[in-house]
């Protein structure tokens, strides 16, 4: 039985350190290769930039035609809503109209002289 935890604690510490070895290997491309990503970051940047600046313009242009377009449609939803909530209704205003005209007070007459 000493024999297997004797094979575990060996598997575990192997494992270890292939993990140590990797990260350390990792840690190393890193650093190696930080100054080719910088670079080609930067080349990236700049040729991206002028067309993220089209981009910027044309959506812009979009969102200018669109607006009027959105509100409209905005509009037409508002009343479509609109309707939908109160045609069911319309029964019960009613009813609760009848109520009120029968419970409510009757106005006092002014006399005349």
């Amino acid at each position: 039985m000493i024999e297997l935890g004797a094979l575990l604690l060996f598997g575990v510490a192997m494992v270890c350190l292939v993990l140590t070895a990797g990260l350390i290997l990792k840690a190393i491309l890193w650093l190696v290769l930080l100054p080719v990503r910088l670079v080609f970051w930067t080349i990236g940047t700049l040729l991206l930039l002028p067309l993220l600046l089209i981009k910027l313009l044309v959506g812009g242009v979009i969102f200018l035609i669109a607006l009027p377009i959105l509100v409209v449609v905005f509009a037409v939803v508002a009343v479509a809503v609109a309707t939908a909530v109160i045609v069911p209704a319309i029964p019960l205003i009613f009813l609760i109209a009848l109520v009120w005209y029968l419970v409510r007070p009757e106005p006092q007459r002014v006399p005349t002289l």
